[in-house]
């Protein structure tokens, strides 16, 4: 069975509460990696995993004054730590945990992403196999070629969906990699051990050599496999239109009973969904 609405979980993964609850999460293990190493006591250790919190408003507010997310981020969850806040962010810059979490979220995404493509390709199979036998006119050029079936063409979407799938599970594994090396990447202030404990426990493998952040080229790959998704649902959508075009006439998307294709000619069963999966795209 296809399952939809993937769209409120994508928004749910974005918002900003998910973002502080990752931030939050890499500071926690953070401060319980420097533990076992015996850098902070137990006992502050203990005091910050019971207490640590943050209020979004708080952050939102603090932040008007220090023009810094994080470092609003971090005063409003020392608010509620109280004195064992100083073991807090240790060693640590900036880009160490909002870059983790953004490959937290990423990641995330590309879940869903993947359940999504999933799903288009079981329902493309279904297409080309339910009209594997039904015969229409191939086209080269636009102009009328070869007798092909229309589950073909469902075929050929198909196998470009599982090509995607590939590349989304690649740019998945690409992303999936954490940064805990400090200002400049060196690991001046903290231990490789660091880096390692908390990436093991988030899923994600450690950067082997990142600067101030981590390496932009696995977002660019990540966001390249995107667009070569949209390019080929702009692909589907395109075919179906000019299929749906009055002087073709082969195909059609459905139409509701009292869905208008105008306000001036209401009679018109324009194809507004692939229309608007192109302009997405």
């Amino acid at each position: 069975m296809i399952k939809r609405y993937t769209l409120p979980r994508m928004s749910k993964i974005w918002e900003d509460e998910n973002r502080y609850r990752k931030w939050l999460e890499i500071e926690i293990l953070a401060c319980e990696a420097w533990g076992k190493l015996g850098k902070i006591p137990k006992t502050a250790l203990s005091q910050i995993k019971r207490k640590a919190k943050f209020s979004k408003e708080r952050i939102e507010e603090i932040e008007k004054d220090t023009g810094h997310d994080l470092l609003a981020f971090l005063e409003n969850v020392s608010e509620s730590i109280g004195p064992a806040a100083k073991y807090l962010h240790l060693g640590l810059t900036s880009s160490d945990v909002v870059d983790t979490a953004l490959s937290i979220l990423m990641k995330e995404a590309a879940t869903l992403l993947l359940e999504d493509l999933e799903n288009l390709s079981r329902l493309l199979k279904e297409k080309a196999l339910f009209y594997k036998d039904t015969v229409m006119i191939g086209r080269t050029h636009g102009i009328h070629a070869e007798p092909i079936t229309l589950g073909l063409k469902f075929l050929s979407f198909y196998q470009e969906t599982r090509r995607n799938i590939e590349r989304m599970k690649m740019a998945k594994d690409a992303i999936g990699v954490g940064k805990l090396s400090g200002a400049v990447g060196t690991y001046s202030n903290l231990e490789p051990e660091i880096e390692a404990y908390v990436c093991r426990k988030l899923g994600l493998k450690s950067e082997k050599i990142s600067t101030q952040i981590v390496p932009r080229d696995r977002h660019s790959q990540y966001l390249t496999t995107l667009a070569i998704v949209a390019s080929s649902l702009e692909r589907v959508a395109t075919e179906l239109r000019h299929l749906q075009r009055t002087e073709v006439g082969e195909a059609e998307e459905p139409f509701g009973k009292y869905q208008k294709g105008s306000s001036a000619m209401p009679h018109k069963r324009n194809p507004i969904i692939c229309e608007r999966i192109c302009g997405l795209a």
